[in-house]
């Protein structure tokens, strides 16, 4: 390679480098573990979620008794947040697809 501008290395060299990230990136992707696999995926139980925002709620009214109104209305959104929660977990439940039948 006499003949050879630096901007043909220059090239080359850019090509080289991109052909070899871009594979250490897809060797990363493929080897990388599945979320489920990995762990990362929660579970929904609905019936724990719902005694816990039954418990906040109860709490909340206790609290709204006694008179303390900022803890009161802290208590129930997160009441509020776990219900959301629980919708959505059945509606995704609802919502899945099913597998193939045997």
């Amino acid at each position: 390679m006499t003949n050879a501008t630096p901007l043909r290395r220059t090239l080359t060299a850019l090509a080289a480098t991109t052909l070899l990230a871009g594979g250490l990136l897809l060797g990363q992707t493929v080897t990388a573990p599945p979320a489920q696999a990995a762990g990362k995926v929660g579970t929904c139980h609905v019936e724990d979620m719902s005694k816990q925002s039954r418990q906040l709620r109860d709490k909340a009214a206790q609290l709204k008794r006694l008179g303390a109104t900022a803890e009161a209305r802290r208590a129930l959104a997160m009441a509020d947040a776990l219900d959301r929660r629980i919708k959505a977990c059945v509606d995704g439940d609802n919502e899945a697809s099913k597998p193939f039948p045997r």
